[in-house]
């Protein structure tokens, strides 16, 4: 600009000559009606170059676009981008335009840097001369850049928070040439332009606020149709209908959903996505101590820094190259490199200060950072899948206390119209082995209860024992259901195959079985229900079969769990959850489910 302006003067005195006053004074006007016009309408044009930057880029794009377009109108040859990172209090590397490789050059303090004083100075600082400037610490990389003289600029980015918590960063604008002089206006138009950005920066923030609360609403309204079906909620079914709400900010592979022990030692996975697909395994509980990034997670409090390979804040953990990141273990770092997960983010959540839910995404789109909405919306999807959680947990609860309460009711009946009787001696056993019963489903009752509260513990369990008691109920069921037509086979149980798994969920998958094939063969005009327990390739076998079979799309369904029904998701969980296996077979006129569970004296599953 000041170039064209001395070649302006140039043009009109050598034209003019010698000026008189008149001359002059034609001249000054000349230059205030053309040159000022033209001046202030470039300036205009340069502005409204900034302005027009689309708002639905991405931060760092808006930031490279400006800085491009920033070089051009300065006559400069390159320009970086330094954001300030209050986690971590450090200048991090955030976009250039014309530098190649910037992307992946090291943070730097605040502190005896240029860009540092510039951030906290907030005003332009110009270096005529790097090579000769003690503040710029890496003057072989500028050197191999070919640029002697740069002119840093402020930026202040709007964030969607109070006054004084704007973004701050550093604008640096390089010139090839050595001992360059800047003068005032060049420095003022330098920052004028800068400030504009921010301009961008609010209109982007705002289409950001717009679009977070769009999906907020999308995922709150998707929740509430699934809640208002007769058949209830189902996780698996969840995640499958939000997680395109987050396609957009992280192409996510996988997703799981862990909680967090008391003591913050243990960790336990309650629901994956896809549950085939993931590394974890569901219901596993993991040692913290023994899984870095778990660990690193936890306690997200005590720890923040940025690195080239994982980023660390108070809301996130980011693993942003997992081949390289010190927080992998090896077979996980295998996992990823299978499956082409190029970032894994850990967000972890908390009650009262103390991490009590890990929600894990595993991505195939590299991220190096996430903005505060996406974080937002993130967390958001979190606490409404941890909700979506507790509410399928009460739904399968639900479900199973019926089997219990209508042995419960029948057997007191049965014990009543005992007790009618004048002389009890002849009954005695009798009585004593229905109060047993009630005693026994009073307590699986409890069981449930206790489960609501998250207790229940693996132990030993003798599966033909539960098998026979579970088989007993569903007896006393069919008989005060009054369901004639429905014969049960006496069954087979071969003994002493111990399993190590939950009682409580063995009784519920037994429960849920027996229950399906007695309302399969209600639904015929009759029809029979079998169980079996035994051997099979070193595991301990349960058969439960019922007369009918099953059309070959539902079976389909039925084998991928895409059925509406709790019973088929609480007896796939359960047993993925124990290592085991699940068979469905139709031929001969019946349906048999097998459920296959390792034995107690098998080598327990390795974990990750």
């Amino acid at each position: 600009m000041k170039k064209k302006l001395e070649d302006f003067f140039s043009q009109h005195l050598l034209r003019k000559g010698n000026l008189s006053e008149v001359q002059l004074q034609e001249l000054i006007n000349t230059v205030e009606s053309e040159y000022q016009s033209w001046f202030l309408s470039t300036i205009i044009q340069e502005i409204e170059e900034i302005m027009s930057i689309d708002p639905s880029l991405s931060f760092k794009e808006i930031l490279e676009v400006a800085a491009e377009r920033i070089v051009h109108n300065l006559a400069a040859d390159a320009a970086t981008i330094r954001i300030f990172d209050p986690d971590t209090l450090r200048l991090t590397s955030f976009g250039s335009y014309g530098v190649s490789d910037y992307q992946r050059r090291a943070d730097i303090p605040v502190k005896n840097t240029i860009s540092g004083s510039v951030v906290q100075q907030q005003r332009c600082i110009a270096v005529p001369s790097i090579l000769k400037d003690p503040l710029y610490k890496n003057k072989d990389m500028v050197k191999a850049w070919g640029f002697n003289s740069l002119l840093a600029v402020p930026l202040v980015l709007p964030l969607s928070k109070p006054p004084g918590n704007d973004l701050l960063g550093s604008l640096q604008i390089y010139y090839k040439e050595d001992d360059r002089q800047f003068d005032k206006l060049e420095i003022i138009h330098a920052e004028l332009l800068s400030r504009r950005i921010g301009f961008v920066l609010a209109k982007k923030k705002i289409l950001d606020l717009e679009e977070l609360n769009r999906r907020k609403e999308t995922i709150f309204n998707k929740i509430f149709v699934k809640l208002s079906r007769r058949e209830g909620i189902k996780l698996k079914d969840l995640f499958v209908l939000l997680i395109p709400e987050l396609k957009e900010m992280i192409e996510v592979q996988s997703c799981s959903l862990f909680t967090v022990s008391e003591d913050q030692q243990f960790i336990n996975l309650e629901a994956a996505y896809p549950q085939d697909g993931c590394y974890y395994d569901a219901g596993h509980s993991f040692t913290v101590s023994h899984h870095p990034y778990f660990q690193a997670a936890i306690n997200w409090t005590k720890q923040k820094y940025d690195t080239e390979y994982e980023r660390i804040t108070q809301s996130y953990l980011l693993i942003k190259d997992p081949a390289h990141s010190s927080l992998m273990s090896s077979q996980l770092r295998e996992f990823t490199t299978e499956h082409h997960i190029h970032s894994i983010l850990l967000l972890p959540l908390s009650v009262d200060g103390k991490v009590s839910h890990l929600l894990a995404f595993n991505a195939t789109k590299q991220k190096h950072f996430f903005s505060d909405e996406e974080i937002e919306l993130i967390t958001f999807f979190s606490k409404e899948i941890m909700k979506a959680s507790k509410l399928e947990f009460f739904g399968d609860i639900l479900h199973d206390i019926k089997n219990p309460a209508i042995a419960v009711a029948g057997f007191a009946n049965r014990a009543c119209k005992l007790l009618e009787n004048e002389d009890l001696e002849p009954v005695r056993n009798k009585l004593k082995s229905y109060l047993d019963i009630m005693a026994s489903e009073a307590a699986r009752m409890q069981d449930l209860a206790q489960a609501m509260t998250g207790e229940g513990r693996e132990t030993i369990v003798e599966l033909s024992a539960v098998a026979a008691m579970r088989f007993r109920i569903i007896e006393e069921v069919v008989r005060e259901s009054k369901l004639i037509r429905v014969t049960l086979l006496p069954p087979a149980l071969e003994l002493g195959l111990m399993v190590s798994c939950s009682r409580f969920g063995l009784e519920r998958v037994i429960d849920n079985l027996l229950g399906n094939a007695v309302r399969a063969v209600a639904e015929q005009s009759e029809g029979r229900v079998a169980m079996s327990v035994g051997r099979r390739d070193g595991m301990a076998r349960l058969v439960i079969e019922n007369s009918g079979g099953i059309p070959p799309e539902r079976l389909e369904k039925m084998r991928r769990g895409a059925v509406r029904g709790r019973g088929l998701n609480i007896i796939n969980r359960f047993v993925h959850t124990n290592h085991g296996n699940i068979e469905i077979e139709v031929k001969n006129g019946m349906t048999r489910f097998i459920i296959l569970l390792p034995l107690a004296s098998s080598p327990a599953a390795s974990h990750p």
